[in-house]
C-alpha cells in the first residue's frame, strides 16, 4: 500500500492523498478516477485547476510526462488523453501546441502518425471556424515532412473539404481536395480512387462555373475512364465533360454529349437512381446547345436528329426548335422567350459586344435568309437581321469562309449572292447518271461483239444489277439512268 501526495499534469495542479494497491507511476486524472484503477480512497482531495490546461506550463508538463513513458502503447494512450482534453476545450492555442509537439523530434514518427490520424478524425468535433484554422495550421506544419504523413493529410483535406462544401464554398473545397497527391509513390492508390477524386474536384469547380480548373481534372480522369467499370462514376464523368464543353461555348460538342446522356436506358445505376426529369433536363440542354451552336451543316444534322426525337415535342423550348430546324427567321419576341431559358454563360457578352445568344440568332437568320433570297444588299440584310450593314457583311463573309454558308460577296455593288445547296446535289446526280450511262454503253458494246453468249450476258446482267433492283425494281438497265435523271 502506498501513500502519496502528487500532481496530475494533464488537468493542472491537484493536492490529494491517494491510497493505492499498486506502486505509483504517472497516471492521468481520468485513469485515477476510473473504477479498478488501484485508487481505494481519498485522504483529502482539492482541485486547483480546470479540466483543460490553460497555460503553456501545464501543457509542457503534460507533454513531458507523456514523452517520458517508455512503453509505446501507454505513450500513445496518454497522448490520446491529452488530445481528448484539447478537443473538448475547443481551444485553438492548445490544439496548435499539441500539433507542434507531436510533429517535433521528441515524439517518434510511428507515434506521431497514429496521433495525427486520430487528431484528423476528431477535427469534426471542433467549431467550424476553429476547425478551419487548426486544419490549415496543421497542413502548414506538416508540409516539410508531408511525405511521412500522406494518409493523415488526406483525411485532414477531406474533412476540410466537407466543411467548405457544407458552406457552399465550392472552389475552396475543390482547392483543398486538389492538394491531395494522387501520384504518390509512397502509398498504393488505385485508379478508381484517382478517378473519383478527379471527378469530385471537377464537379466542385463546376458549381462555381469554373470550366478551366474543372477541365484540368476531367482531362486527368479521361485517361482512366476507359478502364473504369464503375457505372456511376462514368456517368458523373460524362455529365462533367458535357458541362465543361457547354461553359467553354463548344455548344455543338456539348449538345452531342448531353444527347448521349439523355438516351440512357437504365433507371438504376449502382446506388444512383436515374429519373425521367434528369434525362429530360439533359435533352433540353442538348436542344439549347444545338440552337446556340454556330449555324452550318453540322448544326443542321444535329437539329434533324433532335427534331425527329419524339421526346423533344414535350419540351418547353420545342416551338423554337421547330422553327430553327425548318430554317425560319426568328423574331425578337421568340428570341426573348428563348433567352429566359438560358443560363448566365449562354448570355455572356463576347469581345465584339454581342451576346452568345445574339450571335447565334443572327447567324441562324442569315442562313435562313440564304434559303429565301438569291441575292440581297448589305443594307437590306442589316435591316432583316437588326444590325448595321457592315456587321452583316462581316458575319456573312466569315460564314462563307468557314464553309457554313454557300455564296459570294460583291463589295462593289454591296450585294451578297447566295448559292443553293440543291445545285451541288444536282451536279452529283448528273455525275452518277453519266457513270451509269457509260457503264450501259460498255455492256452494249460487249454484247454486240459477241464476247458473251446469251446465257453469260443474262448472268452478268443479273449479277451486276441484282442489288439495285431490290431497292428500285427497274424494267431494264437503261432505266437506272432514267431514274437518276428524274
Amino acid at each position: 500500500m502506498h501513500h502519496c501526495e502528487g500532481r496530475c499534469a494533464i488537468v493542472g495542479t491537484w493536492h490529494a492523498t491517494f491510497v493505492l494497491d499498486a506502486p505509483l507511476w504517472y497516471k492521468s486524472a481520468e485513469e485515477l478516477l476510473k473504477p479498478g484503477s488501484g485508487l481505494r480512497k481519498f485522504v483529502g482531495f482539492q482541485k486547483l485547476a480546470t479540466l483543460n490546461p490553460k497555460t503553456s506550463v501545464q501543457m509542457e508538463s503534460a507533454f513531458a510526462s507523456a514523452s517520458a513513458i517508455g512503453d509505446q502503447r501507454q505513450k500513445i494512450e496518454e497522448y490520446k488523453h491529452i488530445l481528448s482534453s484539447v478537443i473538448a476545450s475547443n481551444d485553438v492555442v492548445q490544439a496548435k501546441k499539441f500539433i507542434d509537439h507531436i510533429l517535433s523530434d521528441d515524439v517518434p514518427l510511428v507515434v506521431s502518425r497514429q496521433l495525427l490520424q486520430t487528431f484528423a478524425q476528431e477535427l469534426g468535433r471542433l467549431e467550424p471556424e476553429n476547425q478551419k484554422e487548426i486544419a490549415h495550421y496543421t497542413l502548414h506544419q506538416i508540409q516539410p515532412r508531408v511525405v511521412s504523413f500522406e494518409e493523415q493529410v488526406l483525411v485532414i483535406r477531406e474533412k476540410l473539404a466537407e466543411l467548405y462544401e457544407s458552406e457552399q464554398l465550392w472552389s475552396k473545397a475543390a482547392q483543398m481536395l486538389s492538394g491531395i497527391d494522387l501520384d504518390s509513390g509512397m502509398r498504393v492508390i488505385d485508379d478508381k480512387f484517382r478517378m473519383t477524386k478527379c471527378v469530385q474536384i471537377a464537379r466542385l469547380y463546376l458549381e462555381d462555373d469554373d470550366a478551366v480548373n474543372a477541365e484540368a481534372f476531367i482531362n486527368k480522369a479521361s485517361f482512366l475512364v476507359s478502364n473504369s467499370q464503375h457505372e456511376v462514376l462514368n456517368l458523373q464523368y460524362k455529365v462533367c465533360y458535357a458541362r465543361i464543353l457547354d461553359l467553354k461555348r463548344k455548344f455543338l460538342e456539348a449538345a452531342l454529349r448531353y444527347y448521349d446522356i439523355s438516351q440512357i436506358e437504365k433507371r438504376q445505376i449502382g446506388d444512383e437512381v436515374i429519373d425521367e426529369d434528369a434525362l429530360e433536363q439533359a435533352l433540353a440542354a442538348a436542344v439549347t446547345c444545338t440552337i446556340l451552336a454556330a449555324a452550318g451543316p453540322q448544326r443542321s444534322r444535329v437539329l434533324a436528329t433532335l427534331y425527329k426525337d419524339e421526346r423533344c415535342s414535350r419540351l418547353k423550348i420545342y416551338p423554337i426548335l421547330q422553327k430553327v430546324y425548318l430554317e425560319r427567321i426568328l423574331r425578337k419576341p421568340e428570341i426573348d422567350a428563348f433567352s429566359e431559358e438560358l443560363k448566365a454563360h449562354q448570355k455572356a457578352i463576347l469581345p465584339d459586344n454581342v451576346t452568345v445568344l445574339d450571335r447565334a440568332m443572327i447567324e441562324h437568320n442569315l442562313l435562313s435568309a440564304s434559303k429565301l433570297y438569291t441575292n440581297i444588299s448589305f443594307g437590306e440584310l442589316g435591316t432583316l437581321l437588326g444590325i448595321a450593314p457592315h456587321k452583316a457583311e462581316k458575319i456573312a463573309s466569315r460564314m462563307i469562309c468557314e464553309d457554313r454558308m454557300r455564296g459570294s460577296i460583291d463589295q462593289v455593288e454591296a450585294v451578297i449572292h447566295f448559292e443553293d445547296d440543291n445545285e451541288e446535289l444536282q451536279q452529283w446526280d448528273e455525275q452518277i447518271f453519266g457513270l451509269c450511262q457509260a457503264l450501259n454503253d460498255v455492256l452494249d458494246t460487249m454484247a454486240k461483239k459477241g464476247d458473251m453468249t446469251k446465257e453469260q450476258k443474262k448472268n452478268e446482267d443479273t449479277t451486276m444489277w441484282t442489288q439495285p433492283m431490290r431497292t428500285h425494281p427497274f424494267n431494264g438497265r437503261h432505266d437506272v439512268a432514267r431514274f437518276l435523271a428524274t
